[in-house]
Formats: structure tokens, sequence, C-alpha cells
């Protein structure tokens, strides 16, 4: 009973002590830090950004399949347009909260209350046109997987806006332009985009300016085929200053620190799922290889591209890509085996510090050589380019005859398919834009469609054989997630009656593609 009293006073005599203090103390975490640093925002957001997209989930299993660069080993069901929808609705998700830090990057920065603060991270309308910039990326990337999204009623929970409006494209691309116009116009060059957290650029508010040039590049080539003033927006880029060397281009390097380290490298080594390797069209494109089985014609038959050797790896001394498209039961273990296995011979694609790229030097070239109608100069530069950029990444240059000899091999015909052909190749593992490049152009040619054979199996051809329709050809689009029927109802109601009849489905085509059966290569505006 004294041990009980002697508890009970030294709890009364803590409750009085408390109750002389502020109570408001109590409710401070001392865990949990009251704000954020802008700079702090700006790493998480790259990283995660960059995390999402290139993995081998929204990229192993989603785009680069598209663009048929990768297909699986054993389960083929996503290569054949079968998407997990509990996928579908994360990626939604969790590209939005990104979308939202970047935001949020805008807000503290603009606000009176906090501005102040924030200009400690570096300038800040610096640091308002980076977070910008970065937003119109990811939000385009966005728009080019789903189609029409909610942007400009989005981030507005303070406003009363629970359920933003999906977006028409026709609006959408005009309000990316504007967004890029104006975070451009804001830069200045003088000052530190920040002091520290910016692991693409270091801080460097010219190169951040270069990147919002050179992006305004790639949606004025998005919008070449409906919109007139594609080359007045490119012209308005290049007067203001876009990349003008490997130098500049927008990459994320990754770390080899666990759990640090590039999503594909996680993928494969980490989760230990050896799931992927390259295509068969790919690797034959590749090789100056034609398809003989759809009795399909190479640009460039019979040269062989020095970049295979870093793309891939061989396997008993042979490169030999993964037929297209097969179903489960087709994918043999004779099959597979012929093809390179990563996981016991990785290519650099899969090093821990591999770097992504957001935007690169020779993709500026190529979209130049198609504004300059298709110059020899820039396709030329695009090539250099992208051999120079894939060398770095592995560590390893190769020479400049071969180089030199190679582009001399390609250069004979220079047009709409050779220029869209070497920026597919160049692309490789951007699987998103690639993806979106075959869209509105409709090259490359050599990718496999529906319903054409992927693989002769002795005396039996194999098709490839999607599980979801797409009309006879790759996938228009992703389809809506699910749970946005029931999180924002009327939002996706309104927009699924605006796609094609009137359904949720992969082949409803975005305002920019044009193709059409008896026009596949539409030309520019």
């Amino acid at each position: 009973m004294r041990t009980y009293y002697r508890i009970l006073f030294i709890v009364l005599i803590g409750v009085s002590a408390l109750s002389c203090k502020d109570m408001t103390e109590l409710n401070i975490s001392p865990n949990e830090p009251s704000s954020v640093s802008t700079a702090t925002l700006m790493t998480g957001s790259q990283k995660k950004m960059m995390d999402y997209i290139y993995d081998n989930w929204f990229s192993g299993r989603q785009a680069l399949p598209y663009a048929q660069y990768w297909c699986q080993r054993t389960y083929t069901e996503e290569d054949r347009y079968q998407i997990r929808e509990s996928t579908n609705n994360n990626y939604f998700n969790q590209l939005y909260v990104v979308a939202g830090d970047l935001n949020l990057i805008e807000d503290l920065n603009t606000n009176a209350e906090t501005k102040n603060l924030a200009s400690a991270s570096g300038n800040n309308n610096n640091q308002i046109a980076a977070a910008r910039i970065l937003k119109v990326w990811l939000m385009q990337v966005m728009a080019d997987t789903w189609g029409s999204i909610p942007y400009s009623e989005a981030f507005k929970l303070k406003n009363g806006i629970n359920y933003p409006k999906y977006d028409d494209l026709t609006a959408l691309y005009p309000q990316f332009l504007t967004d890029l116009n104006s975070s451009i116009a804001m830069i200045d060059v003088t000052e530190p985009a920040f002091i520290s957290g910016d692991v693409i650029y270091g801080g460097d508010a010219g190169l951040w300016k270069k990147f919002g040039n050179s992006l305004k590049c790639r949606l004025a080539i998005r919008l070449s085929k409906v919109d007139t003033n594609w080359k007045t927006y490119i012209t308005q880029a290049i007067t203001s200053g876009v990349f003008t060397s490997n130098d500049e281009e927008a990459m994320f390097k990754y770390i080899t620190v666990a759990p640090n380290e590039s999503y594909f490298y996680r993928g494969f080594f980490v989760d230990a799922r050896n799931d992927f390797s390259i295509t068969k069209p790919f690797t034959d494109l590749l090789k100056g290889q034609r398809d003989t089985l759809n009795n399909k014609l190479h640009p460039w038959p019979g040269v062989k591209d020095p970049r295979l050797a870093i793309y891939t790896t061989p396997r008993s001394g042979k490169y030999i890509g993964l037929p297209y498209g097969l179903q489960n039961a087709d994918m043999t273990s004779a099959i597979r085996n012929a093809a390179p296995s990563w996981y016991a011979d990785p290519p650099v694609t899969l090093n821990k510090d591999f770097s992504m790229p957001l935007m690169t030097y020779a993709e500026l070239c190529f979209i130049l050589s198609e504004y300059n109608n298709f110059d020899k100069t820039w396709y030329e530069k695009g090539i250099k380019a992208s051999f120079d950029h894939w060398s770095a990444l592995n560590g390893s240059p190769i020479d400049d005859a071969t180089i030199t000899a190679y582009i001399s091999s390609v250069n004979g015909t220079i047009n709409a398919e050779t220029v869209a052909t070497q920026k597919y190749i160049h692309l490789y593992m951007q699987g998103t834009e690639a993806w979106a490049e075959y869209r509105r152009t409709g090259y490359p040619k050599v990718l496999l469609k529906p319903s054409e054979y992927s693989y002769a199996k002795g005396s039996t051809l194999l098709k490839f054989t999607p599980i979801s329709e797409t009309k006879g050809d790759l996938p228009a689009r992703v389809k809506y997630p699910t749970n946005e029927s029931s999180l924002n109802p009327t939002g996706f109601s309104n927009a699924v009656a605006k796609l094609q009849d009137g359904t949720n489905n992969y082949y409803s085509k975005m305002y920019w593609d044009v193709r059409t059966t008896s026009n596949p290569h539409p030309v520019n505006k």
C-alpha cells in the first residue's frame, strides 16, 4: 500500500509540473521535424521520381516491353498487355505524390511566410523554376502514359478542390509549354538554383535553364503532327539556350550504397529476380538482321551497331534476344537459355550506380535534325553524341574510327524513318519516351505488331498474341487506374467518356497520335 501511494504522489507531482508549462509543447514530437528544407524536398523528389519510373515494374513490365527493348523470361502477361491493377493504381498515386512535393517547393518559395526560410536553400525564383521544370517533365510522362490527367486543379486541396478535373491533352500540352516558358524566364543564371540537394545539376541554374529549353523542344516535337507552331516553339528554345554537349544533359546518378542503388539493379540483385532480357526485334535491329518471319526490311541491312555490346551481354559468344510476345507455355528453357542471362553477366545498365537520363543531348540533336527537315549534320551529331553518351556510361570509349565507319554506313538516306530509328536506338532504357515516339511517328518499322510472327519453333510459327485489345498495334495508352473511379468519380467518368468507344481501354490514341492504317507515318505540320 505504501508503494502505491508513493507512485501516486510522484505522478501527481509530475502532472502539477506539466500544468505550469505551455501545453502546446506536448504536441511537438522530438523525432519529427516541424519543417523540411526545400533542398531536402528536391533530393527526395528527384530520387522517388526516378525510382518509380525507372524500375522493374513501371519500366520493366510496362514501358520497356511496350517499346520492345525488354521482355520477360518466364511470365509474359505484361509483355502481352495485361497490367496488374494494383501496380497501375500504385504508380498513378506515387507519381502524384512526387508532383505534389515539387509543387510544395514552389509554394514554400512563393509564400511570404516561408520564402525567406526557403531562400537558405537557394534563390527563390530559381528553386521555383527548377521544381516546375521537373514537374512538367514528370507530368508529361504521366500524360504520355495515361492520357488526360488532373493538372490545372491538382494540388489544390487548400483551395477546397478535392476532386480535380482531368485536363484534355489539347489544353494540357499548351499549359506545359506555358509553365516551361514562365520557369525559363524567371531563372537568374548568376544565382544558384539550390545550394545543396540537387542531384541532377548540383544547383547550376544555367543548366536548369538549358534543360527547360531542351524539354520544350521535346514537347514541341510531340506536337509536330497537330500544331503548326511546333517549329516556333523550338526556335524560341534555341534562342534562349538548349543543350550544346553531353556535359549538359539531365542525368540522375545513383550511388553504390544500399538502399540508394539503381532500381534496375535492385530489381535483379536485391529482389533476386532474373525476370528480363533484351528482345529479339531490338537485338536483330542492332545486328543488322532483317525480320524474315514477317518479311520486314531493315533500314541498314548487314550493319552491326557497336552499342549492342554496351546494351547487353553475349551468351556463349553470341548476341541473341528473346522472342517478344510469346505465351508463357511457349517461353521454354531452351529459348531462355539461348538469350543472355543478365543475372549471371549483367550489362552496364544494371550497375548499382547507373545514371538514368531525363533528357540527353543526343535526343535533342535528333529533334533538331527533324526541325531542320531531317538535316544530315544534326543526324550525325546525334549518332556521335549517342556513342559518346553510352561509352561514358560504360566506362570505355568507342574509338573514333569505329564511330566514323558506323555513321558512314547509316547516312546514305536521311529521312523520317532513319532519324526516328536512330533516336529509338539511342533511347534504350528510356521506355516511356521511345514508346511515345513510336506512337507519334510509326517508327521503327521493325517493332512486332499483334498477330505477327514472334518465333519459329521448327516448322511452327508462333505469333505475338496480346491479352488485351489494342486494335492490331502497340498500346496507345495505359488504362486509367481502377481506384480513380471511386477516389475521383466525376473526373474519371468524364475522362473515360471521351475515350474511343467511351471505355477505359488500351487503344484510344493521344491527340498528337494521328496515325491511321492508310497513313501509318504522318508528316509534320
